[in-house]
């Protein structure tokens, strides 16, 4: 008996599937992985129901996300991004991110 034949995903070209992140905790590390849903998983993360890593590191803000056509895409993009040194990482986020020390600016501080 043959298993049943998952059905066709839609190829829509502005859908993507994975989407590869970075997550700020409130440590100031950074961490990455991949995901089908960022919402639901940094709720995960925040609820401390996601990776060991990001328990008791919080606040934790999403500050990095690339979506990816495949899950085979995600994992090199996710492998790519852990290699790089921490300046690079935090370039990735944009210019806010990239902050002495990468550690929360306060709210009261608009940045440069």
């Amino acid at each position: 008996m043959s298993r049943p034949r998952r059905p066709e995903k839609n190829q829509d070209a502005n859908q993507a599937d994975w989407f590869v992140y970075l997550i700020r905790c409130g440590d100031g590390t950074l961490y990455c992985g991949i995901t089908l849903d960022v919402e639901a998983r940094l709720k995960q993360h925040q609820a401390g129901k996601g990776a060991k890593y990001t328990r008791g590191r919080g606040p934790l803000v999403l500050v990095y996300r690339e979506a990816c056509d495949t899950k085979a895409e995600a994992l090199r993009k996710e492998r790519q991004i852990k290699r790089m040194r921490r300046a690079a990482k935090l370039r990735l986020c944009g210019p806010r991110s990239s902050h002495r020390a990468g550690r929360p600016r306060p709210a009261s501080d608009p940045g440069p």
